[in-house]
């Protein structure tokens, strides 16, 4: 058993390092591709050079981090196969799908795109190379969709059915999989936020000239696309970042309960604007809170736009409770109950084997018919205890609040920022402006980064919500195997990431030298 734990902690962490390293590289590719097409855009509408040559020097950061982010993702989607086999094996009808689509598609159209993008000029005509750049942008847009949709699928299994004679899931509702509530928050949230980020790093780029005062012309042009592409972003995120926290609310109860750290709701609970956990989890009310100051109502309003209805705590998932807004306590199944079922449902998925292997038919529908009635709760058979179907709550509570503390400072910047750039451009070289622009490229990969955290570590233990824990979903092979990869990766991607970086560095530092209008 220990060593089943280690491998499981060795196989996440793998999983974490390359997922998150991938998260550095792609919302910034999704968000620099609108923003060079919106450039190259007014180019060809005006003729103007000069966005040209500033179309061209943010395309080149933007195929700097493309192509890092290729090589991350490659070794990401080979993770499930060599890590978590089980699970690959278990929903891999359903899981490849919309990967398939993704490489088939998605992949091939903006790596077609991309090569016209940056290699077609003067070769083709204006009107192709900004078709092209625009295809690109939804070649990646679409990439992101697809990865977002199997994603969307784990947190919120759909449109599948489990058939106990392949011992798999099979795929009987594509729409169902493709369009679900999840899915679509899900897609445009994570759109929007990469739309932010861009708009914050064009801005914190562009800072950086104007601190130097250097090109100051091309940073005041880009800062107009970043601050109003940002602002776009963050109001957009906002909006379905409400749609998600609905959504998380109605499938992932347990992850939302996580987030604000609420051990024991009530009716017209109250929202954590700012707070500090207790270090030795509740106390003996079930407050979880060592320090909060609380918007009242704010949860129920959130979820439910009524503020008398009641959000449900951890304990009082566990126990199955929740309260009538007409004051009546009403219990559905406990966890404990759940984890009976989904046992009961993993014994009679073993007598349908036996059946299948003496050539019962009668005892193999009689088996396969249990399976069905219990398999919402399978998933559940797998936890030793109703307390390990509790997600880190610490991480969850604190990821998620940084990255709406750091949202909300977003919002003020992008907006302060296009005020500037249109009203008061003299405000733009002020050297605190400056300043607070280029320490906003670190607070929007933050803030990014931190609703990762949120959205995959709030979801713990779960693979698949409510039908496969992590200790049922890896691969048979030895820890030490896992660990020693682990490190691996890291050194890697630091190393891809240094490279990155410094890359990028010596590319815009080459703007304190050369006129950006020129730059080819």
């Amino acid at each position: 058993m220990n060593d089943l734990l280690h491998l499981v902690d060795w196989s996440r962490a793998q999983f974490a390092l390359t997922a998150m390293y991938h998260w550095l590289f792609v919302p910034l590719t999704i968000g620099l591709s609108l923003i060079v097409a919106i450039m190259e855009t007014i180019y060809y509408r005006t003729g103007d050079a000069s966005w040209k040559g500033l179309t061209k020097f943010w395309m080149t950061l933007f195929g700097i981090n493309f192509a890092c982010g290729v090589a991350t993702g490659i070794i990401l989607e080979f993770e499930f196969g060599t890590n978590w086999s089980n699970y690959s094996w278990f929903v891999g009808d359903i899981f490849g799908a919309p990967l398939a689509i993704e490489g088939l598609f998605a992949f091939f159209m903006e790596a077609t795109f991309v090569a016209v993008m940056f290699f077609g000029w003067n070769k083709v005509s204006r009107g192709f190379h900004l078709a092209s750049t625009w295809l690109t942008v939804l070649g990646v847009t679409l990439s992101a969709l697809w990865i977002l949709v199997a994603n969307a699928w784990m947190q919120s299994p759909v449109g599948m059915e489990f058939d106990p004679a392949q011992m798999r899931n099979v795929m009987t509702d594509y729409w169902a999989v493709a369009f679900s509530p999840v899915a679509i928050n899900k897609f445009f949230h994570t759109v929007f936020s990469a739309w932010t980020l861009a708009g914050v790093f064009v801005i914190g780029v562009s800072s950086w000239l104007l601190l130097k005062q250097r090109n100051t012309e091309a940073a005041v042009k880009s800062v107009k696309i970043g601050s109003l592409t940002g602002l776009a972003g963050i109001l957009l995120t906002l909006m379905t970042g409400h749609g998600s926290a609905v959504e998380v609310a109605r499938v992932q109860p347990m992850k939302l309960a996580a987030m604000e750290g609420l051990y024991r709701g009530s009716v017209g609970q109250d929202i954590v604007g700012v707070g500090v956990l207790r270090p030795d989890g509740p106390d003996a009310d079930d407050n979880g809170m060592a320090f909060s100051i609380d918007i009242p109502h704010g949860l129920s309003y959130l979820i439910y736009g009524e503020g008398d209805r009641f959000v449900p705590g951890i304990y009082d998932l566990i126990d199955g409770r929740t309260i009538t807004t007409e004051g009546d306590t009403l219990y559905a199944d406990s966890y404990a109950e759940r984890i009976a079922k989904g046992v009961e449902a993993r014994e009679a998925l073993a007598r349908y084997n036996a059946a299948a292997k003496n050539n019962d038919p009668q005892a193999m529908a009689t088996a396969a018919a249990e399976v069905k009635a219990g398999f919402a709760d399978f998933g559940y058979g797998y936890l030793p205890t109703p307390e390990a179907a509790i997600p880190p709550v610490g991480m969850t509570f604190y990821a998620f609040h940084i990255m709406v503390m750091a949202g909300g400072f977003l919002l003020l910047l992008c907006a302060a920022m296009a005020w500037f750039a249109f009203r008061r451009q003299a405000w733009l070289g002020n050297k605190w402006v400056c300043w607070i622009g280029i320490a906003s490229i670190a607070i929007v990969w933050i803030c990014s980064q931190a609703g990762w955290v949120t959205a995959e570590v709030g979801r713990q233990p779960w693979v698949i919500q409510n039908l496969m824990p992590t200790t049922a979903a890896i691969s048979s092979i030895e820890s030490g195997s896992v660990e020693l990869t682990f490190w691996l990766f890291a050194v890697l991607f630091t190393g891809l990431l240094v490279a990155e970086i410094s890359i990028m560095l010596r590319y815009i530092g080459r703007a304190s030298k050369k006129n950006i209008f020129q730059i080819d």
